[in-house]
């Protein structure tokens, strides 16, 4: 019987981004639709830990499975660190009403002081509440306009100097490599694998697993 785990987002864009990252755990993934479930969770703190443990928990407690949720954002430096934790409700509306009020705050500000990053934290959390937690970083530049189709949120207006592009634009596999969230799954995994198979995945053990009350 396949093992299986809990991803407590409704978010499109991250149920595919998760599907991808997580294909090397070999686990049966669910989503909240899945099971018919409705959890409200306030995501009311004061940083991304604390929003990604409150739905871990919520959804873990909720379903009697291993949950996995995230909290993401943007930190513009420019901004002070905003929009931050407020990201995905920065303005009312749609992904493309965000990033037009996010270049519009930005209009003026030279190419050398639009440095920004994505920070994703992730949550591990059993329905006893025992924890893991993992962060990932992608640094950039905010760009003069969007450009490009793919990802969604702030992707269009994030450039990766290095690769000459906009998360949008970049290959989905190798965003899957080098994306904040990509990063944090990828030091996530050993410690899911910790909880399904004892730490062994792809022939190796792991010992990277720490355990907080919940």
């Amino acid at each position: 019987m396949a093992m299986e785990l809990l991803i407590a987002t409704q978010n499109p864009g991250k149920m595919r981004e998760f599907r991808l990252l997580l294909a090397p755990l070999e686990a049966e993934l669910r989503f909240p639709a899945d099971l018919g479930l409705q959890v409200d969770v306030p995501e009311d703190g004061a940083a991304y830990a604390e929003n990604a443990r409150q739905k871990a928990l919520a959804y873990a407690r909720a379903s009697g499975l291993l949950t996995l949720a995230d909290d993401s954002g943007l930190e513009v430096d420019a901004l002070n660190g905003a929009p931050g934790i407020h990201s995905a409700r920065y303005v009312p509306g749609h992904d493309a009403d965000r990033v037009a009020a996010l270049l519009a705050q930005l209009r003026g500000v030279p190419w050398e002081r639009r440095t920004a990053r994505f920070r994703c934290v992730v949550v591990i959390a059993t329905p006893t509440g025992e924890l893991d937690r993992t962060e990932g970083v992608c640094e950039g530049v905010i760009a003069l306009e969007p450009a490009g189709q793919g990802g969604f949120g702030y992707d269009p207006i994030f450039c990766l100097p290095d690769h000459g592009c906009t998360m949008a634009q970049l290959p989905e596999v190798e965003k899957s490599r080098i994306s904040h969230r990509a990063r944090a799954i990828m030091a996530a995994i050993p410690m899911l694998s910790s909880h399904f198979f004892g730490g062994i995945i792809d022939g190796e053990a792991s010992d990277n697993r720490c355990m907080a009350s919940g």
